[in-house]
């Protein structure tokens, strides 16, 4: 039976507007973000979503409860829908970083060269193999509902575009925050109708 999956990017937050690099998983929404999160909410109060999953990051575990918010439902938080690690280079502000960590996702979905990394941070293999085994983890916990799931824009970029073979089309338009996109299970292949621009 088919699962829908309504996943998004977590809602603005202090380590986007401060330019910092990495997986930060202490940095909190902004106050746009709070207001980003509150819409989503609003958008989705019409789907029967059965689960919500967030990374363990607090930005998405605080647009996830948004959501949750509307309805009497836990937010499960899942370690492996982290975003990317950058190893040694975590937290940092350097512009040349967030140009080579720009570099090594356009290998990853583009080129479909997934042993790119920055520093001693993740593959493209070993964050795709995360992702995707919660994605089926996912799929398999609920035939025939919807779910929502929250993540970050690196690791849900490159697992969508390799599970729904939507690959380098995706490329050069990033996920905006907080806006919901359709990833479906069919029991046998991944289809993601639209991407949000």
């Amino acid at each position: 039976m088919n699962v829908r999956m309504w996943c998004l990017r977590h809602a603005e937050s202090e380590n986007v507007t401060a330019g910092i690099a990495g997986a930060v998983p202490r940095s909190p929404l902004t106050d746009r973000g709070c207001r980003q999160a509150a819409e989503t909410a609003r958008v989705l109060s019409g789907e029967p979503i059965a689960r919500i999953y967030s990374s363990t990051a607090l930005r998405a575990q605080q647009t996830a409860a948004f959501i949750a918010s509307r309805r009497s439902l836990d937010v499960v938080t899942v370690a492996d829908l982290a975003e990317v690690g950058i190893g040694e280079y975590e937290g940092t502000t350097d512009p040349t970083v967030r140009k080579q960590t720009a570099e090594v996702l356009r290998a990853w979905i583009v080129e479909h060269d997934l042993e790119q990394r920055v520093a001693d941070g993740e593959s493209g293999r070993d964050v795709f193999a995360r992702m995707a085994a919660t994605f089926r983890q996912i799929a398999s916990a609920h035939p025939g509902e919807t779910v929502t799931v929250v993540g970050h824009v690196a690791s849900l970029t490159v697992t969508v575009a390799r599970l729904c073979a939507v690959g380098s089309r995706v490329w050069g338009t990033p996920l905006p925050h907080a806006e919901p996109f359709l990833v479906e299970w069919d029991g046998g292949t991944w289809h993601c109708p639209s991407w949000p621009t």
